[in-house]
């Protein structure tokens, strides 16, 4: 699975009109392994990175817009001092108390492009916040190197090759854990379970993880699981759609979905609907719309599964869906990341994100810092209240 926090993209479609925009989880798709931060979660393969002048979705409170040629400056003054460009960028950022802003070296940035792709090099896991300062594991790559060393969600992280994690943010923590991005690499992880605390050290491999998974529950519904919006992942969820059976309902699981690029959410929103808004933005106060394509299948019983994982482009849909009255949504609250940023080239090569602006849903509802709420709050048992929604609506026996 990707790690690093989860960015959405928009890149220049029939679909999408205005500026490209990503929106990042910010965590992250908080997928795979090791990128992440949070309150964003991330995941190694990094946030589902955008190429220059593309808009990034996080989690950020409304602050002005850093100044972004004050930040290049700041940075080149640095490398005249013989200093580190990007870590007085680092420190900039830091300053100017956007939460989500980010910079990132050359390798980095390269890293959480490929994780757009579905492909990154990492050890398979995700992390995100756990109380205030700790960390801990909230997914696995199945066959990747944390899983096959029985690491597991819910376990928390104490040290990275001898450093401790706690108090650092989740992008620092995945960093390390994605460490020079070589397969075969080593990493030293210190891990606690309970009371039982291991050391293991893991070798990074090239990992590729499959966003969608689609099958028949025997009911005939049909179960579309999205963990993250990387390339190619809306033509998955809208081919789906388009071969399933007359009549059947769907049921689409977005719950732990950090995001990805809002290109791919606005795909997926168009198998269900036919055209029309997808979402709004704003971009240093100049507003914007992301819309669907026209040709959705608006009249297939849909129920959407979403919880606290739920982020980023993943809200983006399921405001959308829920707002134009095409989905009952099942689960908990969303996490409430609705923030883009954009990010600017500094004079070393590295690159910082900023938040620039805000999206909302199609009714005008601010998702950052609120997210969405459920049309019908459901725990443990989430799933199963779904399908028993979706037979109401006579998409299942």
């Amino acid at each position: 699975m990707p790690t690093g926090t989860d960015r959405l993209c928009i890149r220049p479609r029939g679909l999408l009109r205005g500026a490209v925009l990503t929106l990042v989880f910010a965590g992250v798709l908080a997928t795979a392994a090791a990128t992440g931060s949070l309150p964003r979660q991330e995941s190694e393969a990094g946030p589902a990175g955008a190429s220059r002048g593309e808009l990034r979705d996080r989690a950020a409170g409304d602050r002005p817009p850093v100044d972004s040629a004050a930040l290049s400056r700041a940075a080149a003054a640095a490398m005249a001092d013989g200093k580190s460009g990007k870590k007085a960028a680092e420190e900039f950022v830091s300053r100017s108390g956007d939460r989500w802003g980010a910079v990132y070296d050359k390798r980095e940035y390269a890293e959480f492009e490929r994780g757009l792709g579905g492909a990154y090099t990492g050890v398979g896991l995700s992390a995100g916040r756990a109380g205030a300062t700790g960390v801990r594991v909230t997914r696995v790559q199945d066959g990747g190197p944390a899983g096959r060393a029985g690491i597991r969600v819910g376990d928390r992280l104490v040290a990275v090759d001898g450093r401790a994690v706690d108090g650092l943010s989740v992008s620092e923590v995945v960093s390390l854990l994605r460490g020079d991005g070589v397969p075969g690499s080593a990493v030293v992880l210190r891990v606690e379970r309970g009371r039982a605390e291991r050391t293991l050290t893991l070798r990074r491999a090239r990992l590729v993880t499959d966003p969608v998974s689609v099958r028949r529950l025997d009911d005939g519904t049909l179960l579309i699981r999205v963990a993250a919006f990387t390339k190619g992942a809306g033509t998955r969820v809208r081919d789906a759609v388009r071969a399933a059976p007359a009549g059947a309902g769907v049921l689409l699981d977005l719950r732990g979905n950090a995001g990805g690029l809002v290109s791919e959410a606005a795909v997926a929103a168009s198998a269900f609907l036919d055209g029309g808004l997808v979402a709004t933005y704003d971009v240093r106060g100049e507003q914007r719309a992301v819309y669907a394509e026209g040709g959705g299948d608006t009249g297939r019983p849909l129920v959407a599964l979403i919880d606290g994982g739920t982020m980023s482009a993943a809200e983006l849909l399921t405001g959308a869906l829920q707002d134009r009255g095409r989905a009952v949504t099942v689960g908990s609250r969303t996490f409430g990341k609705g923030s883009v940023q954009m990010p600017s080239a500094l004079p070393d090569g590295s690159v910082a994100e900023l938040t620039v602006g805000h999206y909302r849903t199609p009714a005008g509802h601010a998702v950052d810092g609120n997210g969405i709420t459920p049309d019908l709050a459901a725990g443990d048992r989430a799933e199963e209240r779904a399908r028993t929604v979706l037979s109401g609506l006579g998409g299942g026996s």
